[in-house]
């Protein structure tokens, strides 16, 4: 709820609704991401999230996300860190893992846009769980080319365009293998959409300090209504004859 619709239906001032939320968001952003089918326990690291990972043998999704934000002060040192090349905005980023399924298990990692994703899986010990934790498999977009190539038993990243000169079965086979990968990493992309139905992760216009808060509290509820989800069977998406052929 808005501080501005607790003012409406509440007749509250809005120097109450505003403390009321400063004081509940901490509340939620340390509650963590519940785990499918495990009923009272979180995540709230990401030592957390591979550890579950590996012991419940979870396939990983991962992409980031961008958040537009106010801009920085003119003269403000680090002003044109926020600047995302990708967007030509203003904005903050976040890492987003889920399962299979689309259900939410972390969310996090927060820092300014023109960050590039491989920059923040040096940086945020995300290749290091990788290492500890060879076991783990996810599967990542383009943005996450140099940490497949570090751990290509571990991450899948599309595969790599055929010249142009290449035979047509092996351009054939490409547009096959892409399909198939972005089949299984489509859902981190529902994930983040599902992030967007919330008004402060469409355009947050609050302090920014406040936003790696306000981000897991929103995405910590998130996680507790993908939970409910009933586990599906994993169906395959490979493409199979609907008839044999005579060669």
């Amino acid at each position: 709820m808005s501080v501005k619709a607790g003012q409406a239906q509440y007749g509250v001032d809005r120097s109450t609704v505003s403390g009321a939320v400063r004081e509940i968001r901490p509340l939620l952003a340390a509650r963590g991401f519940t785990i499918p089918d495990r009923p009272g326990l979180r995540l709230r690291t990401l030592e957390d999230l591979f550890a579950y990972a590996t012991a419940e043998g979870v396939d990983l999704r991962i992409d980031g996300t961008d958040v537009q934000v106010r801009r920085p002060q003119a003269g403000r040192p680090g002003r044109k860190a926020f600047v995302s090349g990708k967007r030509k905005q203003n904005t903050i980023k976040t890492t987003t893992f889920c399962d299979h399924q689309g259900r939410t298990l972390f969310s996090g990692v927060a820092r300014p846009g023109r960050m590039h994703d491989q920059t923040v899986v040096r940086t945020e010990g995300i290749a290091e769980q990788f290492r500890l934790h060879p076991k783990v498999k996810a599967e990542v977009d383009e943005g996450y080319r140099g940490l497949a190539n570090e751990f290509p038993d571990q991450v899948s990243a599309p595969p790599r365009k055929p010249k142009g000169d290449a035979p047509l079965c092996e351009q054939y086979a490409w547009r096959e293998q892409r399909r198939c990968q972005s089949s299984r990493r489509i859902c981190v992309e529902h994930t983040n959409a599902e992030y967007k139905q919330w008004r402060p992760l469409q355009r947050f216009i609050g302090r920014r300090e406040d936003f790696a808060e306000t981000q897991a509290a929103i995405t910590g509820l998130v996680s507790d209504r993908s939970a409910r989800r009933v586990t599906r069977r994993r169906v395959s998406t490979a493409l199979v004859l609907a008839r044999p052929t005579a060669c």
